[in-house]
C-alpha cells in the first residue's frame, strides 16, 4: 500500500501488547444482563436454556481459536483461557478482547432460537470484556477456583432467594430482608426445613458452573481433541492434579466435537461442512 501524507496518525496508536510468557484471560460479562432475563422470560433462579446457550457460545470460541486452551462460565460471565506461550494477534490485548467478544456475542445471538425456540430475541444483548494476565500456574488455577467459589455464593443465595418469593410467597423485599445477615448454613437451614430442598441435590451445572475443555483422543494412529463440558469441584486441589495436563502446551488438532447435551446442533453443522 503506498504511503500518503496522512499516515503520521498512525504513531498515536498505543502499544497494548501483553507480557509474554504469562496466562492471559479473558473474562466478558452480560450488560444489563438482569433486564435481558426478565424482558425474556428466563426462568428463575436459573433457566437451563440460556446456561447452554452460553455454553455453545462458548464452544463456539473453543472451536475457532485452538489457542483458547480452556473455559469457564457461569450465569452471563464466561473466562477464556488462553495458552500460556500463545502469540495469537502478537498478543495484542485490544485485538484479543475485540475478536472473543464479538465472536461469542455474535454466536449467542445466533444460535438464540436453537435454545428459545418460543421466545423470540427481542433486541440484542451486549457483553462487556477484560483481559487480565497471571505470571504462574498457581494464580490462574486460584483464579479458577476464585470464579467457580462466585458460582456457588450466588446460586446458593439465589435459589434460597427465588424460592422463598416462588414458593414462599415472599415479596423480593421480604425475601431479601430475610436473607440479610445469613450464611450457607442458613440458607441451606432455610431451603431444608421450610420447602424441604436438599441444595447438595441441585443440578451442579448451577452449583459449579461449566467448564469447557478440550479431550486428547487416538483415532487411527492420529491425535485430535474433543470439547467437553465437565461440572466438577475445582475448588479441590485433587481435581487439578487429575486434570494435571490441562495446562500442558502442546497443541492437538481439534475435531467439531462438542460432548455437551447440545451435540444435535453440531450434526448440523457437520452436516453443513461436508456439503
Amino acid at each position: 500500500m503506498a504511503k500518503s501524507t496522512f499516515e503520521y496518525v498512525k504513531k498515536f496508536e498505543l502499544d497494548d501488547t501483553i507480557l509474554p510468557n504469562t496466562w492471559m484471560v479473558v473474562r466478558l460479562d452480560g450488560k444489563c444482563f438482569h433486564k435481558f432475563s426478565d424482558d425474556h422470560n428466563f426462568a428463575k433462579p436459573n433457566d437451563i436454556r440460556a446456561l447452554r446457550l452460553m455454553n455453545f457460545a462458548a464452544f463456539s470460541v473453543l472451536r475457532e481459536f485452538n489457542d483458547v486452551l480452556m473455559a469457564f462460565g457461569q450465569s452471563d460471565e464466561y473466562s477464556f483461557i488462553f495458552r500460556k506461550h500463545t502469540t495469537l494477534y502478537k498478543r495484542r490485548a485490544a485485538k484479543l478482547l475485540t475478536t472473543i467478544n464479538s465472536k461469542f456475542s455474535s454466536s449467542y445471538v445466533y444460535y438464540w432460537p436453537k435454545f428459545f425456540e418460543r421466545e423470540p430475541l427481542k433486541y440484542p444483548p451486549a457483553f462487556d470484556g477484560r483481559i487480565v494476565t497471571y505470571p504462574s500456574e498457581e494464580n490462574l488455577i486460584d483464579y479458577m477456583k476464585w470464579r467457580q467459589a462466585d458460582v456457588h455464593i450466588n446460586n446458593l443465595y439465589n435459589t434460597t432467594f427465588w424460592t422463598l418469593v416462588l414458593k414462599g410467597n415472599l415479596t423480593p423485599q421480604q425475601a431479601e430482608k430475610r436473607l440479610c445477615g445469613t450464611v450457607s448454613a442458613d440458607k441451606n437451614e432455610i431451603l431444608f426445613q421450610e420447602f424441604n430442598m436438599n441444595y447438595n441435590n441441585e443440578p451442579e451445572i448451577f452449583k459449579r458452573g461449566t467448564l469447557l475443555i478440550r479431550k486428547s483422543i487416538s483415532n487411527d494412529q492420529e491425535h485430535q481433541s474433543v470439547i467437553i463440558d465437565v461440572h466438577d469441584d475445582m475448588l479441590r486441589d485433587k481435581f487439578w492434579v487429575e486434570h494435571s495436563s490441562l495446562l500442558l502446551e502442546k497443541k492437538i488438532k481439534t475435531n467439531l466435537v462438542y460432548e455437551g447435551p447440545i451435540t444435535d446442533i453440531i450434526q448440523e453443522q457437520k452436516k453443513h461442512i461436508k456439503k
